[in-house]
């Protein structure tokens, strides 16, 4: 699809003031979609998402941010009513992408004087992180909002399938979520619609700088990174860019790597591309 003709369609980013939803945003505007952007900001922040939508603009599209939690039924039921009025009876939402990043970090099990995860934190970590996706995709479908070959992305992590100190519950959240990407890939399959998973390597976003030892992961991604780099937001969304094009809706259900080969590799010590000694596996 061309630029031109991306304009009549819009793209709906979860997460859309930082990180990979921010990258997004504005890499999809570059390509002609118009912006739906969905946000958690206090004033301190605002100015960013003023710089966002300023510079999404200057691509020529239109753009229409709501700061509120993703995750809040209501606010999303008062955000698909204003984007049905605006739609007009047509399906205007060709991309959907589900980045957000907020959870509890804690450890299963009391230890030291560290207090365990509660109940109502794992709930709402999963919540948020996971069945959130699968809640907007409901109401876009009942709505019509989504258009025939839309594309659906869900940011994943290789936390969804290694253990990592307290990142127990945005482990089981991203695998949640990589199972309602399966699902709905599956029951999407008649309206063309592509949903996959994308697994970036290891980025440094402010979400990353909230997990406890983030400074030592940083530098072992990028030890064993063949890049010999992390991973970028910009990254993932060339990618993601690149999977909207025409005959990307063949690809789906599936878990993308957008990690220059990172997760592949298993060694510590030095960069092992460089190392002519045994790997440590």
């Amino acid at each position: 699809m061309s630029s031109k003709e991306n304009q009549n369609y819009w793209a709906l980013i979860l997460g859309a003031s930082s990180g990979f939803g921010e990258a997004a945003a504005l890499k999809l505007a570059e390509d002609g979609y118009n912006i739906f952007g969905i946000h958690l900001d206090r004033q301190a922040t605002m100015p960013n998402v003023e710089r966002i939508i300023a510079q999404i603009n200057s691509f020529g599209a239109q753009s229409k941010f709501f700061n509120v939690n993703a995750a809040d039924e209501v606010k999303r039921g008062e955000i698909i009513s204003e984007i049905k009025k605006m739609a007009k009876g047509k399906a205007i939402v060709k991309v959907l992408m589900h980045s957000l990043a907020f959870g509890t970090l804690k450890p299963f099990v009391k230890m030291n004087n560290e207090q365990s995860i509660t109940k109502a934190q794992m709930e709402m970590t999963l919540d948020v992180m996971a069945h959130s996706l699968v809640y907007w995709v409901q109401d876009l479908v009942a709505e019509n909002l989504l258009e025939k070959k839309s594309r659906i992305f869900a940011m994943t992590s290789s936390g969804g399938h290694t253990a990592i100190p307290y990142y127990g519950a945005v482990s089981a959240a991203k695998a949640a979520l990589e199972s309602h990407v399966r699902q709905l890939s599956t029951e999407l399959g008649y309206m063309d619609v592509s949903v996959n998973a994308i697994m970036a390597g290891v980025t440094d976003t402010p979400a990353l700088r909230k997990i406890p030892g983030n400074v030592p992961m940083i530098e072992v991604a990028k030890r064993k990174n063949p890049r010999n780099r992390l991973t970028n937001p910009e990254d993932v969304a060339k990618v993601i860019s690149l999977l909207c094009k025409d005959g990307g809706e063949w690809i789906s259900g599936g878990l993308i790597h957008a990690d220059g080969g990172e997760d592949v590799v298993q060694f510590v010590g030095q960069n092992a591309f460089e190392d002519k000694t045994i790997l440590k596996i």
